[in-house]
């Protein structure tokens, strides 16, 4: 597999997201006084501080949400570009090339499965323009899915970069990777540069490692359902549900801890 990507090299490069634009990948899941606010979205790791009060407080204006969410927005922000920074300057040791990515996102009314074999070590690869594509072969219309896409691509990649860190990880991260190989070796969509697909059948042929028989190939095609409002009044009750309980446990854990610690 590796004789098609000629260009890629097998010395260590400095850390950084493995692709065209070193975007880090930013989530946010927050839960003040009962209101509950998430968002995902990517962030420029090269921005000024100043940006991250700005966009917590354009945020909180635009969304009308209480005031107490700026502080806890930008900290949520800081943190994650802080543990992103923390890698700069080190080494990547990345094995495996081609890496198995999986989109399970419901965004809004619609809902998207898929899985497709990535090329990490294409620096050039784009999130944003296979996820502008995706929707567009899949006449997606919903404006937030593309984005949701693109950000759930970049997660991976980032965990997998961070994660090739260590040598120690390096190891169990590729025989992950070989597992995770086998077990997605049904994948049939490989990025080869940004925006563009490739069928794998074709560029492989049938006796390629990663590719399962033809005849099976129509199981793990993408999948897109457009929900119901009350389909989607149904699931958001059923998440906010099992938000509240993790709250519960999440303070009964910390009461423990406090107790313990004092006794």
């Amino acid at each position: 597999m590796r004789s098609f990507h000629p260009g890629a090299s097998k010395a260590p490069m400095k850390f950084r997201m493995p692709t065209a634009e070193n975007f880090v990948p930013i989530r946010l899941d927050l839960d003040i006084d009962g209101q509950r606010f998430k968002d995902a979205f990517t962030w420029n790791p090269n921005d000024p501080d100043s940006e991250v009060n700005n966009f917590a407080k354009r945020t909180v204006k635009d969304l009308k949400l209480p005031p107490t969410f700026v502080t806890q927005i930008a900290q949520s922000i800081q943190t994650q570009l802080a543990e992103f920074h923390s890698y700069e300057g080190q080494e990547m040791h990345i094995k495996e090339k081609i890496v198995p990515l999986k989109i399970d996102l419901r965004v809004n009314n619609t809902v998207i499965r898929d899985q497709f074999l990535w090329d990490i070590s294409n620096l050039e690869s784009d999130p944003e323009e296979f996820a502008r594509t995706f929707c567009k072969d899949l006449d997606i219309g919903d404006p937030e899915v593309g984005p949701a896409i693109a950000v759930s691509i970049r997660e991976q990649l980032y965990e997998i970069a961070t994660q090739s860190i260590s040598s120690a990880r390096e190891t169990r991260v590729g025989k992950k990777g070989r597992r995770g190989a086998d077990i997605v070796a049904n994948s049939f969509v490989f990025c080869s540069k940004a925006g563009n697909t490739v069928d794998l059948g074709k560029l492989f042929g049938s006796k390629g490692s990663v590719i399962r028989k033809r005849k099976e190939w129509y199981l793990y095609e993408p999948i897109v359902d457009i929900l119901s409002n009350e389909e989607v009044g149904a699931l958001d009750a059923r998440e906010e549900l099992n938000a509240r309980l993790k709250r519960k446990l999440d303070e009964k854990e910390e009461s423990f801890q406090t107790r313990y610690s004092h006794g």
